[in-house]
C-alpha cells in the first residue's frame, strides 16, 4: 500500500479523499532534520505547503518517493531540478486558491486607497482625523497587472467592477488572447510600468522573474504610483522598494509575501513610511484551505493509484483519458529504447525520432521521454523514469530530436528511432497492432515483421542457404527453442538481418560457436520484456 507524508496541516477533507482510496496516510507536520529525512525514505509520495522545503539533501536520500504535491501554487520551497533528477513528479494546485487570493489582492487595493489599517488605527488610539486619511477613489485608475494566469485573471474581473482601466503583460499569452480577457496588451513590461497608475504582480517565482521589480523598474513607474504583491516573494527587490517608499517615488505599496517569512523584524522595508503589510494570508480563507488540500489529495491518489499526471510543474501533464489512450504507445516508446540500449555501441549523440500516422498526433513530448527511460534504464543506477530521462539524456550530451507526419505509410502507426554514436548510426521501428501486440518492422535499411518481446538474436549476414540450419543446430545441443525467426533483406543473396526469437536467453558457449561461421557479421542478444509487462513507472 502507497505511503503518503503530511509534512504540514491539512484540512480533513483532503485526509479523506487519501484514506478512502487506500492508502496509507502519515500525518507529521513541523518535522525537520533527521526526523524529515527518514520519514521521507519511508514514504511513495508527500504533501507540503509553505511551511516545509524539500531540499536536494533530503530529496537525494527518498529513494522509495515517487510523488510531492504542493498544497499551493509556489514550489520555491522544493528544489524541483534535484525532484526531477531523481525522477520524481511535482505537481500543483493552481486553482485551488485562485479566487482567495485574487480576493486578497482586492482587499489590498482597497486599503491602501481607503488607508484603512492606519485609519483603524487611529481611531482605537482615541482620534477622529477624518481629514487625515482622505482616500483615493479606483474608478478610472489604470491597474497594470503582471501574469494573466488563473489569478491574474480573477484579479482583472473583480477590478473591472471598479471600473479601473486595465492593462496587461504576459508574455505566455498573444495580444488577441489578453484582449479577450478584457485587458488592454502591453507587450513590454517597461511600457506597462510607465502607464500603470498601480502595479499588481501574479506571476511566478523562477531565476527570470526573481526581482523583476527592482531598481530600474520603480524608477520607470508614474511618481507616486501604488505597487502590489500577493504572488511570491523575491519578485520585489524589497531594498530597492524601501528606498523608493522613503524618497516618495513609490506612493504607496502592500506585500503579503516576503524573499524571507517572515522577515526579520529590522528589515528596513518594514520602517517605510505607507506600506501595508499581510503574512502570506492570500490562500488563508476556510474555503482555500478546504480546496488546495482536496485539489491536492485527488492529485496525489491519482498520481499513485492510477498512474495520472495532472498540474505538473516538471513533465508533461496526462489526465485519465490520455493516458488510458497513451499506454501502449509508451510502453512501444520504451521498449524500443530498450532495444536501442541493448544494440547500440559508442556514445550516443543524437537521437532522432520519427512519429508517422496516429502518433503524430499523440503526446509525443511524452512518447520521447518513454523512450529515453529506455534508453538509459540499462545503463543508470537509480530510478530513470518519464520525469527525469529527458534530462538525464541532455546532462549525458544526448540530443533528442522529433519529427511527425501525419502520412501513415506501411502501417497506421509507426515509431522509427534513428540512434547516432560515436562509431555508427543505428536504426530500429516499431509498431502497435491493436492495442497490445508490440512489433520490430525495421532495422537498419531493412523491413522486417518480429516480436518486441522476449529474447532476441539479432545478426547481420550474407543470405545464404545453410545459415538458419547451422544456428538451429547449435541452439538444439544447448536447449535453446527457436519461437520465430524473421529475415529482412533487399535482394536474394546479399546482405540481410535477422531476428530471431527465443524462450530462453542463449548461452555463451552457444553465441561464440554461431560467430565462427564466416557469412555472419555482427551478433546481438536483446532481452525485452514479456509481451504483457511494461516499465514500472507506468504502473
Amino acid at each position: 500500500m502507497p505511503r503518503v507524508l503530511i509534512c504540514d496541516r491539512l484540512e480533513e477533507a483532503g485526509l479523506e479523499i487519501l484514506r478512502r482510496a487506500g492508502l496509507e496516510v502519515e500525518e507529521r507536520p513541523g518535522l525537520t532534520g533527521t526526523d524529515l529525512e527518514a520519514a521521507l525514505r519511508e514514504a511513495d509520495g508527500v504533501i507540503v505547503r509553505s511551511g516545509t522545503r524539500l531540499t536536494a539533501p533530503l530529496l537525494e536520500g527518498a529513494s522509495r518517493l515517487r510523488a510531492v504535491v504542493r498544497a499551493g501554487v509556489g514550489v520555491d520551497s522544493i528544489d524541483v531540478a534535484a525532484a526531477t533528477r531523481r525522477g520524481i513528479v511535482v505537481m500543483n494546485t493552481p486553482s485551488g486558491n485562485t479566487v482567495s487570493t485574487a480576493e486578497h489582492t482586492l482587499a489590498m487595493l482597497l486599503a491602501l486607497a481607503r488607508h484603512i489599517p492606519a485609519a483603524d488605527v487611529s481611531v482605537k488610539q482615541g482620534r477622529w482625523e477624518r481629514s487625515k486619511w482622505v482616500g483615493t477613489q479606483l474608478a478610472g485608475k489604470t491597474l497594470g497587472i503582471v501574469g494573466l494566469g488563473r489569478i491574474g485573471r480573477e484579479v482583472a474581473r473583480r477590478a473591472a467592477a471598479f471600473d479601473m482601466k486595465l492593462i496587461g503583460f504576459d508574455p505566455f499569452l498573444t495580444a488577441e488572447r489578453i484582449a479577450h480577457l478584457g485587458v488592454e496588451p502591453v507587450g513590454r513590461l517597461e511600457n506597462l510600468l510607465e502607464r500603470c497608475d498601480i502595479l499588481t504582480l501574479h506571476v511566478p517565482l523562477t531565476e527570470e522573474t526573481r526581482h523583476m521589480i527592482g531598481a530600474n523598474q520603480l524608477a520607470r513607474m508614474k511618481p507616486g504610483a501604488w505597487l502590489i504583491n500577493c504572488a511570491r516573494g523575491g519578485l520585489v527587490d524589497e531594498a530597492a522598494l524601501a528606498e523608493a517608499l522613503n524618497a516618495g517615488r513609490i506612493g504607496r505599496a502592500a506585500l503579503d509575501v516576503f524573499e524571507t517569512e517572515p522577515p526579520p523584524p529590522d528589515h528596513p522595508l518594514l520602517r517605510a513610511p505607507n506600506l501595508i503589510c499581510t503574512p502570506h494570508l492570500g490562500a488563508s480563507t476556510v474555503e482555500a484551505q478546504r480546496s488546495v488540500a482536496m485539489e491536492a489529495a485527488q492529485l496525489m491518489t491519482d498520481f499513485l493509484i492510477r498512474g495520472i499526471v495532472q498540474c505538473a510543474v516538471n513533465m508533461a501533464t496526462v489526465d485519465r483519458l490520455e493516458l488510458e489512450d497513451l499506454r501502449p504507445y509508451l510502453n512501444l516508446a520504451w521498449r524500443l529504447g530498450l532495444l536501442h540500449a541493448q544494440m547500440d555501441q559508442g556514445a550516443i549523440r543524437r537521437c532522432t525520432l520519427h512519429y508517422r500516422g496516429e502518433l503524430a498526433d499523440k503526446n509525443i513530448r511524452l512518447l520521447t521521454a518513454a523512450f529515453a527511460a529506455g534508453l538509459l534504464e540499462l545503463h543508470l543506477s537509480g530510478s530513470v523514469n518519464v520525469v527525469n530521462a529527458e534530462l538525464l539524456a541532455r546532462e549525458r550530451g544526448i540530443e533528442l530530436i522529433e519529427q511527425a507526419s501525419r502520412s501513415p505509410g506501411d502501417f497506421s502507426n509507426t515509431l522509427r528511432v534513428e540512434v547516432e554514436t560515436e562509431k555508427k548510426t543505428y536504426i530500429a521501428g516499431g509498431t502497435l497492432f491493436g492495442n497490445q501486440f508490440y512489433r520490430l518492422v525495421q532495422l537498419g535499411p531493412y523491413r522486417l515483421d518480429t516480436y518486441l518481446d522476449g529474447n532476441l538474436l539479432i545478426f547481420s549476414h550474407r543470405d545464404v542457404p545453410g545459415l538458419i540450419g547451422f544456428i538451429g543446430t547449435i541452439f538444439g545441443k544447448h536447449g535453446v527453442n527457436i519461437a520465430q525467426m524473421t529475415v529482412g533483406r533487399q535482394v536474394p543473396g546479399g546482405e540481410a538481418i535477422a531476428v530471431l526469437n527465443l524462450d530462453s536467453p542463449p548461452p555463451d558457449e552457444a553465441l561464440a560457436e554461431i560467430r565462427t561461421h564466416p557469412q555472419i557479421s555482427s551478433i546481438s542478444v536483446v532481452r525485452l520484456p514479456p509481451q504483457t509487462a511494461g516499465p514500472a513507472w507506468l504502473g
